[in-house]
């Protein structure tokens, strides 16, 4: 996937995972890009190791699997600085 793609990617995916975390109002463009991409590969490798699907381009399965990742990611962010998760 190109640069651009990641970028975009990373976007989606980030902000939809600000939203069900509700992170949003928190967040601009440029963390959920980041939140997306190290989402992306939170959940791909997770996904990997229990023989699941992998974030393979720009489809619905590695989207569902970024935003997985990308909401493991916010969690443990809010753990680790003290605010509750509203999961």
């Amino acid at each position: 996937m190109g640069v651009l793609l990641w970028v975009i990617f990373g976007a989606l995916v980030g902000w939809i995972a600000s939203l069900i975390m509700k992170t949003d109002a928190e967040q601009g463009a440029v963390m959920n890009i980041i939140v997306g991409v190290v989402g992306a590969f939170i959940g791909g490798g997770l996904s990997s190791m229990l023989g699941g699907p992998e974030v393979t381009g720009f489809n619905l399965t590695s989207i569902l699997v970024a935003t997985l990742g990308a909401v493991i990611l916010i969690f443990f962010v809010q753990l680790f600085r003290g605010r509750k998760s509203e999961l």
